[in-house]
């Protein structure tokens, strides 16, 4: 499915505190990143039996202690488990991965990809998925690492009414809310949707807090008074204190967020959408990737708008 595609209604609200069918068998996970990791850890938690691989085999050291089984390589994953979940970087990861795991996973296996991708190449993947008899779910999440540790993610699933609907007792794992939003790729046009307003809120606190800090105001002051009103959101909640602390480690790198931005770009331009707040958000990201910031916080943008200064 292409983004210019129409997305079928109703979309389909699946209610997490709902009963749900039991499941039975294996889950794989693959990505122990600080999203991929706690989340793995949720499911271990919740009862289910899982096996989990990452390209840096000391990720998992931790979920063994939990009680996962650790996966020497992506096929010895497959071969063991009913649905297998990737949490990975980028469209490439995810295509390497799933040609890796479909060398021997099970007839029928269900993967649900909570990578965030290009819109435009789910179709694909879905396709050659169909086609070796698999079954796909693009479900790529939102709610940054405290989300994630706190199993408080929110989930945009498409695909199938059936297969979300299988993948479902174990997003609650680690979902506040989980739903289906389409078919197959609609769950990555929803993401599109939600970094567009991430990238605003982003702007939002960190341009009101930088001319907070030059207008000789009490920063911490600020943060609490214009995040309690009407100007409130989660960056305010959650990059905040960042700010406050001076404290530039990731969370969502800028790297990360300059990667999904690409996304929106491709995916805009395929539908003739205007998202001048995003490109201008990730031209100012763009300038403290290229003084070397790319590894820290998105929320550095506040530092890179002091050092601009008013001239701009």
């Amino acid at each position: 499915m292409t983004p210019t595609a129409k997305l079928a209604p109703p979309r389909r609200i699946v209610n997490l505190a709902g009963t749900l069918p039991p499941v039975s068998g294996k889950v794989g996970f693959v990505g122990l990143g600080v999203m991929g990791g706690p989340m793995a850890g949720h499911l271990l938690a919740a009862g289910h039996s899982v096996v989990v691989w990452n390209r840096s085999a000391g990720k998992a050291d931790a979920l063994k202690e939990q009680g996962a089984t650790v996966a020497s390589d992506l096929q010895e994953l497959a071969a063991s488990c009913d649905i297998v979940m990737l949490c990975v970087s980028r469209t490439e990861d995810v295509q390497q991965c799933l040609d890796e795991l479909t060398i021997t996973a099970k007839p029928g296996t269900l993967f649900v990809d909570h990578s965030t991708i290009a819109p435009n190449a789910v179709a694909g993947i879905e396709a050659g998925l169909s086609e070796k008899g698999f079954r796909f779910v693009d479900a790529p999440i939102t709610g940054g690492s405290m989300g994630a540790q706190k199993g408080q993610l929110t989930i945009f699933c498409g695909g199938s009414q059936q297969d979300v609907a299988d993948a479902m007792p174990y997003l609650q794992a680690y979902a506040k809310r989980a739903e289906r939003v389409g078919p197959s790729g609609a769950g990555q046009l929803m993401k599109v949707v939600n970094q567009i307003a991430v990238g605003g809120a982003l702007m939002a606190l960190c341009e009101s807090l930088s001319f907070a800090k030059k207008a000789g105001l009490d920063l911490s002051q600020a943060r609490e008074l214009v995040g309690g009103g009407a100007a409130g959101s989660w960056a305010f909640e959650n990059y905040g204190p960042k700010i406050l602390n001076q404290d530039w480690t990731p969370g969502f790198s800028i790297k990360n967020q300059l990667k999904d931005f690409g996304y929106c770009w491709e995916a805009a331009t395929a539908i003739d959408a205007a998202i001048p707040g995003t490109q201008l958000v990730q031209a100012l990201l763009q300038t403290s990737s290229a003084a070397g910031h790319d590894g820290l916080t998105t929320a550095y943008l506040y530092q890179t708008l002091l050092e601009m200064g008013g001239s701009v």
